[in-house]
């Protein structure tokens, strides 16, 4: 298991700093509108939901080309928030118009090096991608479902996930063979990151 990337919250320069805040400020007003996030959750985005999405950044191997993907973007976590830390262009794809809405705003007001499609996962047509994020989304096995038609061969997953991680994994091991490495989040005691690289679909002779 990677040791955590206890260092990340503090390596950021002054002015992603300022971005990122932009970012929250940006949703602080919009979410009176629009539900990005449960209103118990505003006084602590920072710690919630930006350093939870910093942490992978270290996790993204430093050769990785081309633009990554993010899953069912949201209110920008992880994607917007990697995009304007990493520099790396980012596929956002969400299919609520007013959350799409909202990002196309943030992406703006951050200078993030981001595209947002408004569409269903399943109906993007996107290049193949080295890199797939997706927080908060869906079980593992349907993440899987999504990412696999939208990863490069040698790409890899990074899918923070909660206390049910492992009962996922085996879940998912038997439509899928993957190879999985386990982060520990520095955020959630209880919480781990998963890389996922190796993606394919198990064939009905390799079923148990």
């Amino acid at each position: 298991m990677r040791g955590p990337p206890t260092n990340v919250p503090l390596s950021l320069t002054t002015e992603v700093r300022d971005r990122l805040q932009i970012h929250l400020d940006l949703l602080t007003r919009w979410n009176a509108r629009i539900n990005l996030v449960s209103p118990r959750e505003v006084p602590n985005l920072w710690r919630r939901h930006v350093e939870d999405s910093l942490q992978l950044l270290p996790l993204i191997p430093a050769d990785l080309n081309g633009a990554a993907l993010d899953l069912g973007s949201g209110a920008g976590f992880p994607g917007l928030v990697l995009a304007i830390a990493s520099g790396r262009h980012f596929h956002l794809i969400e299919s609520d118009a007013r959350k799409a809405a909202f990002l196309r705003e943030a992406a703006r007001e951050t200078a993030a090096p981001a595209t947002i499609h408004n569409v269903r996962i399943e109906a993007a047509q996107l290049p193949p991608s080295p890199l797939v994020t997706a927080r908060a989304l869906a079980p593992l096995d349907t993440l899987l479902e999504w990412a696999a038609p939208k990863l490069t061969a040698d790409g890899i997953c990074l899918f923070p996930k909660g206390r049910t991680a492992e009962d996922e994994l085996t879940v998912a091991a038997r439509r899928w063979h993957m190879r999985v490495e386990r982060t520990a989040s520095v955020t959630d005691s209880a919480a781990t990151i998963l890389m996922i690289s190796e993606v394919r679909r198990v064939g009905p002779h390799l079923r148990a």
